[in-house]
């Protein structure tokens, strides 16, 4: 090579290599101090548009867990208030018996069915007054086919979870029929034979109707039932696919510390070398000025 006043190759080749080395540095330092192996589109395009429809997922997963949960609470609450009316209508079948029997006459009976009404009033009062953020449970606003077109949805509760809008993976509807006394056809909003015991024969009629009534409400409680045992294996499904998927999301843009780290070192030392050899091919041209000098 000949020795050359115009230009410096030594000193741009070593400017050359100690820009490059001192980008893929900063490139090093950015993902030891982010943590993420894919900060910008350009470390990893595909990955990039893999890692962000993951990460939408997951925060959408742990969202449904969150909706499935809340549905779980839902249904306690529903469930808890026909506890309550289960005791109401033990109490009604303990003063139909009463009742019923010849020991007791009119001015008695209609005793007896005061409390009755009182109790078959409760049970409504109870399922009107049952609500989870404002939506009733027990009036029969839950029962139905779903549809959720307008403002307020109208129909069973739809409980959604799932990432998509499928049916058969992402929501599943909830449906909780009327749990009132007339629905359950007892007290004198009905005209069955769980109206009344005010006499002998309506107090007898009435266990049978009660009976009915403890069914209809244990269908109720055991259809609420399967649909929490349900929802919490949901919420289960959910967590273990979100830790799946967090966990995939992870090894597509999460640094390998141990391998950056001695990329890092690697760039440093080559960095330093430039850094080194710039300053010496800066020199070069000095000792063209020697010759000159004589």
């Amino acid at each position: 090579m000949s020795l050359v006043i115009n230009h410096n190759m030594m000193a741009a080749n070593a400017s050359r290599n100690l820009s490059q080395s001192y980008g893929a540095l900063g490139t090093s330092v950015r993902r030891l101090s982010s943590g993420l192996r894919v900060g910008t589109a350009a470390d990893d395009a595909a990955g990039l548009a893999v890692r962000e429809l993951m990460r939408s997922d997951v925060t959408a997963l742990h969202q449904g867990t969150r909706n499935a949960n809340d549905a779980v609470s839902m249904i306690q609450t529903a469930d808890g208030a026909l506890g309550v009316i289960d005791e109401k209508l033990i109490r009604m079948k303990e003063l139909a018996e009463q009742a019923s029997t010849g020991t007791y006459n009119s001015d008695q009976r209609l005793v007896i069915d005061s409390e009755y009404q009182a109790m078959a009033s409760e049970i409504t009062r109870i399922a009107d007054a049952t609500d989870f953020n404002g939506i009733h449970l027990l009036n029969g606003n839950l029962s139905g086919t779903h549809s959720g077109t307008g403002l307020t949805s109208t129909g069973s509760m739809r409980v959604h979870f799932g990432t998509q809008n499928d049916s058969k993976e992402d929501y599943y509807d909830i449906q909780i029929n009327s749990a009132t006394a007339s629905a359950l056809g007892l007290g004198n909003q009905t005209s069955g034979n769980g109206a009344s015991i005010s006499t002998q024969d309506a107090a007898r009629n009435a266990l049978e109707a009660i009976d009915k009534a403890i069914i209809s409400k244990d269908n109720i409680r055991a259809q609420l039932g399967a649909n929490q045992n349900r929802l919490n294996a949901t919420v289960s499904n959910l967590q273990v696919q979100a830790e799946n998927l967090q966990a995939s999301e992870s090894r597509i843009s999460d640094v390998d510390v141990a391998t950056e780290m001695t990329e890092f070192v690697r760039q440093q030392i080559k960095t330093q070398s430039a850094v080194s050899m710039l300053a010496q091919a800066n020199s070069l041209p000095r000792m063209a000025m020697q010759l000159l000098g004589g």
